[in-house]
């Protein structure tokens, strides 16, 4: 059952910025069921993974009126980092969208103007995410431009090696909210690196003190809650949370009921 008092969706961003500890998953699963699930169990957010999973447009837009049903934030992180496709995300009703390799300055401010339209290049559309003309209200087009803008969440991955040569000049750039660190391939990009370099735990260190330095918000994700992961992120900063994916809780839940039948079957 819904609840009456969960927070509406679109005051995420408000949320986000004010420092609460907001908790969210992956999808990998195109479909609604998974997210009417996590936003009737009580999680603030889902990302639809449409960078490693294969969402269609369709699809998401479905998943985006499964999560308004029961209340949670619906995020795409974008398999293209690219305007048309963080507009067809804002404008068919994600409530914000997860923009992977940004690993310069003008990567990030060029993020930031396609999701805005205030000092951005938003193109003017209202569709679902605009209640298809129903936010315009009395202050007419312009007042819809400032409230979407005030409930559009920008999230800009660090997962690159070059993005810590360059990080404080990234999490300077106004219009992004979140800087999400993705360890899985900035391990992988440092690897890759010859010469000297951080190990991975310092690139986070680096990251998690730029961004709170510029007084952004940090994210990131960690397979399990009770680890001693997710206590290590949350003792850096981090208050908004990704909790492994929905493939991950069916894998682990279907695991921990084979064991329990054959342990059944085997007592006798």
């Amino acid at each position: 059952m819904i609840s009456a008092t969960r927070p509406d969706p679109r005051d995420f961003r408000k949320r986000l910025l004010a420092r609460e500890p907001l908790l969210g998953t992956f999808m990998k699963f195109p479909c609604p069921q998974s997210t009417e699930i996590l936003g009737q169990v009580g999680f603030d957010f889902v990302m639809l993974d449409e960078e490693h999973s294969p969402w269609t447009r369709e699809q998401l837009g479905i998943s985006y009126l499964a999560a308004r049903a029961f209340q949670t934030a619906a995020f795409v992180r974008v398999s293209r980092p690219d305007a048309a496709s963080i507009l067809s995300a804002l404008d068919d009703g994600a409530i914000g969208v997860m923009v992977p390799h940004v690993d310069s300055a003008q990567k990030a401010r060029d993020v930031a103007s396609w999701s805005r339209y205030r000092g951005g290049t938003r193109g003017s559309g209202v569709s679902r995410g605009g209640d298809y003309g129903g936010m315009v209200g009395a202050g007419g087009i312009d007042g819809y431009y400032d409230w979407a803008d005030s409930v559009t969440t920008v999230v800009a991955m660090i997962e690159d090696a070059e993005a810590i040569e360059r990080i404080d000049e990234i999490t300077a750039v106004e219009g992004i909210d979140a800087f999400f660190m993705g360890r899985g391939d900035l391990g992988l990009s440092l690897s890759n690196v010859e010469g000297p370099k951080p190990t991975l735990e310092e690139a986070v260190r680096i990251i998690a003190e730029s961004v709170l330095r510029n007084g952004k918000i940090l994210a990131a994700v960690s397979p399990g809650l009770a680890s001693d992961d997710a206590k290590a992120m949350k003792d850096i900063g981090v208050t908004m949370m990704l909790a492994g994916n929905d493939q991950a809780f069916m894998r682990a839940s279907a695991m921990t009921q084979l064991t329990s039948f054959n342990k059944l079957m085997k007592d006798g």
